[in-house]
């Protein structure tokens, strides 16, 4: 064989193989999609008091695993037990108070049934002075003194009713539910609410990393000091939109990640994300800005897949970069589907 025939040969076997490898990236794009766009990630929770207050302790260490109630750090409580303090000394004056307050409308009761028996006499007085003076058997000046005498009796009755109502009012309903004692007691429970504040604890089961924290600082109230990494994982991978044609709720799929070459885990699709940020428009009263692009084939949108892992690693920090195959129900198309994940898994760990 001559060299120019070899050469030809060669050029052949080339095409060839171009043409073949051509022809599976497109079948393989479209029946067993990959990415290596993808990572597993947590929810991050940033925990803030809810009060002000001098850190006091700090209770959890860097990376420590929390549970749900555990207690992370505490502010000084003595400003929050002297505001409870003072709560309950508010409580027991609006009691005394209350006291006070049925004192005051018990006397004027019985002042309203005194001034009211008196006007009772002064009338019964008046008209019988009126009735001695219509058969002249009295003087007019006396008429007069007896009519006077029970029209104040009438005004002082009067004078004593609306006392006695003002007092009703100041007291309020009858029993221990007046507005005073109310509020006497939200004040109080808002304190011991404060109190209870001061010791902040656990949300949720997690990971408490990155931890600055020291006791002595000052922490405002909602301003975050803790980052509790929840101990569930989500893997989150980015996918060309053509190759999710097939793809629904509970697929199949393996996930290589970087820091462990060639060990795939199984994992079911969760969910695909209504969208990406490239579809949102803010109503922000200005005119459209048309994309502008001097290629002829654009780049391909890719939108978002989550993915639940059926096994966990023993390690999986938040943010590990990972390779996501998505798996075909063919047997055959399944067994190329995971040489490939393993092959380009091995291909990240050496790059």
């Amino acid at each position: 064989m001559t060299p120019d025939q070899q050469f030809k040969r060669w050029i052949k076997w080339a095409m060839g193989s171009f043409i073949l490898l051509f022809g599976y990236f497109l079948l393989a794009d479209l029946k067993m999609p990959l990415t290596p766009q993808a990572m597993a990630t947590r929810v991050v929770t940033k925990l803030a008091p809810q009060v002000s207050g001098k850190v006091a302790q700090v209770a959890v260490g860097n990376n420590q695993h929390v549970k749900q109630g555990d207690l992370l750090f505490t502010l000084d409580p003595a400003p929050f037990e002297l505001a409870v303090e003072q709560a309950r000394l508010a409580l027991d004056q609006a009691e005394q108070q209350n006291r006070q307050l049925d004192a005051t409308l018990n006397a004027t009761a019985a002042d309203f049934n005194s001034l009211q028996s008196q006007a009772s006499q002064k009338r019964r007085e008046a008209e019988r002075i009126d009735a001695l003076y219509r058969r002249r058997m009295v003087s007019e000046q006396q008429k007069d003194d007896a009519d006077s005498a029970f029209r104040t009796a009438q005004a002082n009755v009067m004078a004593s009713k609306a006392r006695m109502t003002q007092a009703r009012v100041n007291r309020g309903l009858p029993g221990d539910d007046n507005l005073l004692l109310r509020q006497a007691r939200n004040h109080l429970a808002q304190a011991e609410l404060n109190l209870s504040y001061s010791q902040i604890q656990a949300s949720q089961d997690g990971i408490i990393t990155n931890l600055q924290l020291k006791p002595g600082s000052f922490a405002a109230a909602g301003s975050p000091l803790l980052a509790l990494v929840s101990e569930q994982v989500d893997v989150i991978a980015d996918f060309r939109e053509k190759s999710l044609r097939h793809v629904a709720q509970d697929s199949r799929a393996l996930v290589a990640f970087d820091g462990e070459p060639g060990k795939l885990y199984p994992a079911r699709v969760t969910s695909l994300d209504a969208g990406v940020s490239a579809g949102q428009f803010d109503a922000n009263g200005l005119l459209a800005s048309p994309t502008e692009s001097d290629r002829w084939v654009r780049n391909a949108q890719r939108l978002r897949v989550h993915l639940t892992l059926e096994q966990l690693p023993s390690h999986l920090p938040a943010g590990a970069r990972a390779t996501v195959q998505l798996m075909p129900d063919n047997a055959l198309s399944a067994l190329f589907a995971r040489g490939q994940i393993r092959l380009l898994s091995l291909l990240h760990y050496i790059y």
